[in-house]
């Protein structure tokens, strides 16, 4: 797995999509040996916006998170 500075990763969904709601783009999705993926963004934004997520401090649309979880579970079941 890639362990680069300039790259943040996570393996949950949730967190994931709220990051991707706040129009941070997706790098790529990484798969570990044991058949997990990561989602991999880029740091300069995703770890405050992790964070606030984690924190309850993040706050954002409905309707824009349904679509961020849409969006990345679309792209993690066509990888099967």
């Amino acid at each position: 797995m890639n362990n680069n500075k300039n790259e943040y990763l996570t393996k949950d969904l949730g967190e994931a999509a709220a990051i991707f709601s706040q129009d941070v783009k997706i790098i790529r999705l990484e798969r570990d040996p044991s058949g997990f993926y990561w989602f991999v963004f880029p740091s300069e934004k995703s770890n405050e916006l992790a964070n606030q997520y984690w924190t309850n401090d993040l706050q954002v649309s409905a309707k824009s998170y349904y679509d961020a979880m849409r969006t990345l579970k679309d792209r993690l079941f066509s990888r099967r």
